[in-house]
């Protein structure tokens, strides 16, 4: 006779009764969901993680005795738990919402309000139960001791050895959900003069500019939102801003970025796909492409002919990933020449840029 399934176990974390109600009731019906506590502050829902060990945690922001930043924080450092905040996105809250997603949080969405009923959540919340649920906290306590053992190529000052303004070589990268804290620590180990890189990380526009300003801070190279036509320079790092495509064109002796208005293209806009067929066209072998932690298959087919174009292409690996979805389709699409942790990958693409320096010199 064969098992049943195993249930993904959640902990509610609101100190709203009426909030913690509502989500128990719509989620008990679900045949793979486990209520394993519903706590109403985070010194319940600490003694409830500890006792009952959820495979994920749904998480409100603003509660009494710690906020809900905090316990994350703590979450992350004492038993990483996937984590789904559900919080009030507002513009004074988006930049709490941002630095959610960098502690280790797998999505922020938004609370339900007068005029957007906790009911059309359901569906984003379930999607996240099977996706990351399965996967529990032992995959996230082996991914967050991992970031701590990230080396930081960029403290030798090691790097790309031009500082010819123009584009030698250039790196795409595309990521989704675990984006935020994968990318603040990838672009923290690089050196100021790495070669130029592009992004497209799904998010809001709300958050996109924050993003751009916070990275920007916590690394040696330069972060900005990308402006049609900007330049990509080594030491630039351009991340596409919301609801329009990013793609790569020849401008001169440089790349650059074009902004274009389009259609969603694998149910995205920017779309990972968009930046990746357009590097290979533009750039071919000149280019490194990176495909990070994400859910979808946004990604898979562009760096397969980033591939066919003669370009590097990278994926993280499935233990260093919040989310192996990207990743995964990309290694299915047969587009991934190589699957790493993230550990290794800022010494790849500094190595990338290093190796285009000595063929042209």
């Amino acid at each position: 006779m064969t098992a049943p399934p195993k249930r993904v176990k959640v902990l509610i974390v609101d100190d709203s009764a009426l909030i913690r109600a509502h989500l128990k009731q719509q989620l008990s019906g679900v045949p793979f969901v486990e209520i394993v506590g519903l706590a109403p502050d985070p010194f319940v829902a600490r003694d409830i993680l500890m006792k009952q060990s959820p495979d994920i945690i749904l998480l409100d922001m603003e509660m009494p005795r710690m906020d809900g930043l905090t316990l994350l924080r703590k979450i992350m450092q004492y038993k990483p738990t996937p984590t789904l905040v559900i919080s009030s996105v507002t513009p004074k809250g988006s930049d709490t919402a941002l630095a959610c997603l960098e502690a280790g949080a797998i999505d922020v969405l938004c609370k339900p309000s007068s005029a957007y009923s906790i009911d059309e959540l359901q569906d984003k919340i379930l999607n996240w139960i099977r996706e990351v649920g399965r996967q529990g906290s032992a995959r996230m306590a082996r991914r967050q001791a991992s970031l701590a053992k990230i080396p930081d190529v960029g403290a030798a000052g090691a790097g790309v050895t031009s500082s010819i303004a123009t584009t030698n070589r250039l790196v795409s990268i595309g990521c989704s959900a675990g984006g935020p804290e994968t990318l603040r620590h990838l672009l923290g180990a690089l050196p100021r003069n790495s070669p130029g890189i592009v992004i497209v990380q799904h998010m809001g526009p709300e958050f996109l500019k924050q993003m751009a300003t916070r990275l920007d801070q916590a690394s040696r190279v330069e972060v900005k939102l990308a402006e049609d036509g900007d330049s990509i320079l080594p030491g630039r790092v351009l991340l596409a801003p919301g609801d329009i495509h990013m793609e790569i064109v020849r401008s001169g002796a440089r790349y650059a970025v074009a902004l274009k208005r389009g259609d969603r293209v694998s149910g995205h806009m920017p779309a990972v796909d968009v930046l990746f067929e357009s590097t290979a066209k533009a750039a071919g072998k000149n280019a490194l492409g990176v495909i990070l932690t994400g859910m979808g298959n946004d990604g898979a087919l562009g760096m397969k002919k980033m591939r066919d174009a003669g370009a590097r292409t990278i994926a993280q690996d499935e233990e260093s990933c919040i989310v192996y979805g990207m990743p995964a389709r990309a290694v299915e699409a047969g587009g991934v020449m190589e699957s790493l942790p993230l550990g290794a990958i800022p010494k790849r693409i500094v190595d990338f840029g290093n190796a285009g320096i000595r063929q042209s010199a």
